[in-house]
């Protein structure tokens, strides 16, 4: 691929959303089978040449998004409207390019972003079918009360190493600021809502699996607290399932 200054060639941005069940994640990978590697594949066949992605951040095999966004450099001259639906038209119907819109250059996916929010599903109770795919599905009841008290200790700014999927992996700092934490029950359905500045690897199922190990009681909220000021993961700390998981916003 030939070196083209930004200056030259429009930079687009695109929110997309995707069922991420059959697909190994967002990230690019051996085997090809991610959103992005579907995407970059198209690209090549309208453009004629290899266009890299550049994601706000990656989700794993398994997790959904509502509001991921990516951006690319390409030489295209007919609006971005045109160029979302020739990229539209070779995808899955699991993938939904949302908008494609020319930015500035320095518009970076990543880089640019001031925090992210992500949305986790639980069922109590069996769930049904067409359930089951984006959800935790618990066959026990929580303790609220004891869920709450937890939430309250995480929301704020702190270490969340002991949260971390991947403990070896080397971070800048493991602080973020969990500005908002939300948990709203309705029925059978439980969600957790979690914005943040930014978020470690696996971050997010690993504070639902510790919530959810709270509301069973298999820790507590001091417990919690202590956690984070050790920056030690114990086995109660569990990663929840990636199924439950949706990004629902990336934040500029």
């Amino acid at each position: 691929m030939k070196s083209r200054s930004s200056a030259q060639v429009p930079r687009w941005k695109c929110i997309c959303a995707y069922d991420g069940t059959t697909f190994h994640g967002w990230q690019s990978q051996e085997g090809g089978n991610t959103i992005q590697d579907l995407i970059e594949r198209q690209l090549r066949k309208i453009l004629g040449e290899r266009i890299r992605l550049e994601g706000s951040g990656r989700t794993d095999s398994g997790v959904h998004a509502l509001g991921q966004v990516f951006h690319f450099d390409a030489a295209w001259s007919h609006g971005g409207e045109k160029l979302r639906l020739a990229l539209q038209s070779g995808l899955p119907r699991s993938i939904q390019l949302k908008t494609v819109r020319r930015v500035a250059a320095d518009f970076h996916a990543r880089f640019a972003a001031r925090g992210k929010v992500y949305r986790y599903h639980i069922y109590l109770g069996e769930a049904d079918p067409f359930t089951l795919a984006y959800c935790w599905s618990l066959n026990r009841e929580l303790d609220w009360p004891a869920v709450l008290a937890a939430a309250k200790v995480l929301r704020g700014k702190h270490d969340f190493w002991a949260f971390s999927g991947e403990n070896d992996r080397t971070y800048e700092t493991t602080v973020r600021d969990l500005r908002r934490l939300e948990v709203v029950r309705r029925g059978r359905k439980v969600t957790f809502t979690f914005e943040a500045d930014g978020f470690l690897y696996k971050m997010v199922r690993s504070l639902t699996g510790a919530l959810v190990s709270v509301g069973l009681g298999k820790l507590t909220a001091v417990e919690l607290a202590g956690l984070i000021k050790t920056r030690r993961r114990v086995p109660a700390v569990v990663t929840a399932p990636p199924q439950g998981l949706f990004m629902l916003k990336v934040i500029y």
